[in-house]
């Protein structure tokens, strides 16, 4: 990385009194997403939405960061209901790990990866999230939905705000090099239940209460593809402001490079783990780093799905 674009970031990090505040709302949000979960626990005559299932089966999906493809089986060998006529031709799952390094840090990698190819998904090794246009096995290729679960960066830093940086680093990096991988076509409608009411200020993609009460949950219909980031909703990971640096990413500083896409939010919704029969999220170290990870405590997985400004 060039120092001028370490600079640049930093100046998107938030102050420390900005970043206090953001935490405590993500705090005060998450206290009430578990207060909800009781409340529908302990109702069980109370109506909810449904999870939202965000691909369709006639979707192209790129899947980013895979660890031991857990997800990439879910998707294919027993996914809901929705998608059960997904063909598995239509999904290319990805680790940013060369093959050999992947079955030695996930020990059950190797069995999943031979079920995913022998339905006929494709498994790509050693993709670096930050590259995809430039990989060999994906030039001038497009998908319509890009999806990145639980992203990070792996580098074990302790300070907060270089860690911060690092991963909003990766992040910004990321939807630079998928803007190229994406279909194209006009900007996909999601339609909403009620008229949405959030305050008018830069933070209403982090702080809208229950999203899943204001839109619908189903896949967004056709247009040009999207990119889904899963991340827990809690500290540290809002520190990143994931949509606030796809909304407005800061300025390149490298001479001649073209601007940042600039990217919409469509919409966010609750991640729920349980309807991926099979998914176990992995750390970035691996199992040989006890990685089986919990992401966070307390709060949400949440999804953000963003489309390409015009």
């Amino acid at each position: 990385m060039g120092h001028g674009k370490k600079v640049s970031l930093k100046a998107t990090l938030q102050s420390q009194q900005t970043r206090l505040k953001a935490e405590k709302k993500a705090e005060h949000a998450a206290q009430v997403a578990e207060q909800k979960g009781k409340r529908k626990t302990q109702n069980t005559k109370g109506k909810s939405n449904p999870p939202t299932i965000p691909f369709r089966p006639i979707d192209t999906i790129l899947l980013i960061g895979e660890g031991n493809f857990s997800f990439a089986r879910a998707l294919l060998v027993d996914p809901p209901d929705e998608l059960e006529h997904l063909p598995p031709a239509g999904v290319t799952a990805t680790s940013y790990d060369s093959e050999e390094d992947c079955y030695a840090k996930y020990s059950d990698a190797r069995k999943i990866v031979e079920t995913l190819r022998s339905r006929g998904a494709e498994v790509v090794f050693g993709v670096d999230a930050a590259k995809l246009h430039k990989h060999s096995s994906f030039k001038g290729r497009r998908w319509d939905r890009i999806v990145w679960n639980f992203p990070h960066a792996g580098k074990g830093i302790t300070d907060q705000d270089r860690n911060i940086l690092s991963n909003q680093r990766l992040i910004l990096d990321f939807l630079r090099s998928a803007s190229h991988c994406l279909s194209l076509g006009p900007i996909p409608l999601v339609h909403q239940k009620r008229p949405r009411k959030v305050p008018d200020d830069d933070d209403e993609d982090m702080n809208v209460e229950d999203p899943e009460d204001l839109l619908p949950s189903t896949a967004v219909g056709s247009g040009r593809g999207t990119i889904l980031i899963t991340l827990r909703n809690v500290p540290p990971y809002t520190t990143w402001d994931v949509p606030r640096l796809a909304k407005t990413p800061p300025k390149s500083s490298r001479t001649g490079e073209t601007p940042n896409p600039r990217f919409k939010l469509l919409r966010s919704f609750v991640f729920h783990r349980s309807i991926w029969k099979g998914y176990e999220h992995r750390m970035t170290k691996g199992e040989r780093a006890h990685g089986q990870g919990t992401t966070g405590v307390g709060g949400e997985d949440r999804t953000w799905e963003f489309c390409l400004q015009d």
